[in-house]
């Protein structure tokens, strides 16, 4: 069995370090990429969102370099990325790719389903090395996780132009080369001494604007064109509503690692604008845009693909948080037809905007 699983930003190294403890054979898709996209867009439905679209991509190439077996999580309620993985294996198998799929549905509503999948991929190993396998994989997503929250720190606030993204890209890469969990300390540290590296002006005046929206294009860069990114080099910095670790922690671990995510915070915040579950992450949604307005932060973006039912619901709302907490907002909508440099038109606008506002009240 050779297994692979759809890219998603950094995912790749937290589970690759798990299957590969679990002895599994790994072939890790090519980063998401312009030929990615056109694959995907070729194959799939017209209307279907742009994750789907991109993950499909994703395991046409990794079936090129001789995956036979998909692993990828499943979903339930209204949001349709629960049937992303047989829509995917149907076009696939109608393409001559022969790929088993293995979808591990929420525990929630499933765990029985779950613990056989997880079973089957584990194969001859025992439950405690199951459960040292998943914490050494957690272990490592939450030091990509302080490592890119340090990148998004000093961004804006770099002397030497790029140099927060050459440490990023260095740092991450000896969190994915520990390869025990002895050895993942001792990375970690280096990592982030490395971040710590970068020369940053301290006393620099930026932006504080909160990203929320879909799970996938929040993390995939790719998927978002690049926008922590894009929104660093104006002089902002970002604060990313999910993080993998905070994710992990929240759905599948009940939220027993004590201060990482805050899905239960924005859940109680949303709801004097939305007080019911309307699939993905909406309803968090509105309550992660709430906390940052709470908070002071100077804007908030909201990010998703061309169709995202919840997050269209969310979108509706939005204004009437920008209204009662006197901040603004920006919603970007993410489809293989979005163009990068509109897309920063847009944000050079946006953080202008936001910039003029700051002036004014610090003027007053």
């Amino acid at each position: 069995m050779r297994v692979t699983f759809p890219h998603m930003g950094s995912l790749y190294i937290p589970l690759t370090a798990l299957l590969q403890t679990l002895g599994v054979e790994v072939v890790v898709p090519p980063p998401s990429s312009k030929r990615t996209l056109t694959l995907g867009s070729k194959y799939g439905p017209e209307f279907a969102c742009l994750p789907l679209k991109l993950n499909l991509g994703n395991f046409i190439e990794a079936s090129e370099l001789g995956a036979d077996t998909v692993v990828m999580a499943g979903g339930c309620g209204p949001c349709r990325f629960g049937y992303y993985a047989q829509i995917e294996q149907a076009i696939l198998k109608d393409l001559g790719y022969e790929l088993q799929f293995i979808v591990l549905e929420p525990p929630e509503r499933h765990i029985s389903e779950l613990l056989t999948k997880i079973r089957h991929i584990a194969g001859r190993s025992s439950w405690w090395q199951i459960v040292q396998a998943i914490r050494f994989g957690y272990r490592k997503a939450l030091a990509v996780d302080e490592i890119e929250r340090s990148a998004l720190f000093s961004r804006p606030r770099e002397k030497v132009p790029g140099s927060t993204d050459d440490a990023l890209r260095r740092a991450l890469e000896m969190i994915r080369n520990a390869a025990t969990p002895g050895e993942l300390p001792a990375a970690r540290e280096y990592a982030l001494a490395l971040m710590d590296e970068v020369a940053v002006d301290i006393n620099r005046p930026v932006l504080k604007v909160g990203v929320v929206g879909e799970i996938y294009t929040l993390l995939e860069p790719f998927a978002n064109l690049y926008l922590e990114r894009h929104l660093g080099k104006l002089g902002v910095e970002v604060d990313r509503s999910i993080y993998l670790s905070g994710w992990v922690n929240e759905h599948l671990f009940y939220g027993l690692a004590r201060g990482i995510g805050s899905g239960k915070k924005a859940r109680e915040a949303s709801s004097p604008y939305l007080r019911h579950f309307v699939g993905g992450h909406g309803q968090e949604t509105i309550g992660e845009a709430v906390l940052y307005a709470r908070r002071g932060y100077d804007g908030i973006i909201q990010v998703f693909p061309f169709t995202c039912m919840p997050e269209i619901v969310a979108e509706s709302i939005l204004p009437d948080i920008s209204k009662d907490y006197g901040t603004h907002s920006l919603t970007l909508i993410m489809d293989e037809n979005t163009g990068e440099a509109g897309m920063v038109t847009r944000l050079e606008a946006f953080t202008d905007l936001l910039a003029r506002k700051k002036e004014t009240k610090e003027a007053l």
